[in-house]
């Protein structure tokens, strides 16, 4: 199913809320020390300033609040081949002419959406941007067909700027819905709509990272964690 285009009338307003930063070692197979792999996932309390002061949060306490469901998690794609390139992004159903998953990019989309299912954290809604990486990934983590949109879909150059800052605050609106009661919100997009929508300390954002926030009923998306795919594979194995 294909969302139809967002028209927002007015700016969402920037919200310095409350942000973790998920710091862990990487698994086996994903490069985590064996000594790590039992130890529980440590998460880091500020806001999305990078300067803000930290303050440690464990990852299983997210995932057990997550299991009620209430959250939206803005995930960029999983990764993908780096010698190829979007050669036609006029036409985004010749997928040949895209840069597409990898191999490892889709196991560990796939093992991510085995991880949310062992911890019993619950999808409902799920949308997508219109590039096959971001739909696979959609596809892989969640087990269902994603809603695409030309909001959370990557501009880039092929647009104005105007175009791309409306498809970030459509990105930043989507993430303030609360989700369907019991269930988490899960949204697959690119790097540069994640960095406008959300600010410069995305500028590292890394292939499979999870941006997970809190709708508070204000239309502000609160930011609660930032987890990597090897994170939350982690403590599904620690489950």
């Amino acid at each position: 199913m294909r969302l139809p285009q967002l028209t927002l009338s007015s700016p969402i307003t920037s919200h310095r809320g409350i942000g973790i930063m998920v710091f862990a070692g990487l698994l086996a197979g994903l490069g985590v020390p064996a000594n790590a792999q039992n130890a529980a996932a440590t998460t880091y309390l500020g806001s999305y300033s990078s300067t803000a002061p930290t303050k440690p949060v464990n990852l299983e306490e997210l995932v057990t609040d997550m299991k009620k469901g209430g959250y939206v998690i803005v995930l960029r794609h999983g990764a993908t081949n780096a010698d190829q390139a979007d050669t036609d992004p006029f036409h985004l159903d010749n997928i040949a002419s895209q840069r597409l998953l990898s191999e490892n990019g889709r196991d560990v989309a796939k093992r991510v959406g085995d991880s949310f299912r062992t911890l019993g954290i619950p999808l409902g809604r799920v949308y997508s941007s219109e590039f096959n990486r971001a739909t696979e990934t959609a596809r892989l983590v969640s087990g269902k067909s994603p809603t695409t949109t030309v909001d959370l879909t990557e501009g880039g150059l092929v647009v104005s700027p105007a175009e791309n800052a409306r498809r970030a605050k459509a990105l930043k609106a989507l993430a303030a819905v609360v989700p369907e009661d019991g269930s988490n919100t899960l949204i697959v997009t690119h790097k540069p709509n994640i960095l406008d929508a959300f600010g410069e300390d995305w500028f590292a954002s890394k292939e499979g990272e999870a941006s997970v926030f809190k709708p508070d009923g204000s239309n502000n998306p609160v930011l609660v964690a930032r987890v990597q795919a090897a994170e939350w594979i982690g403590a599904a194995g620690r489950h």
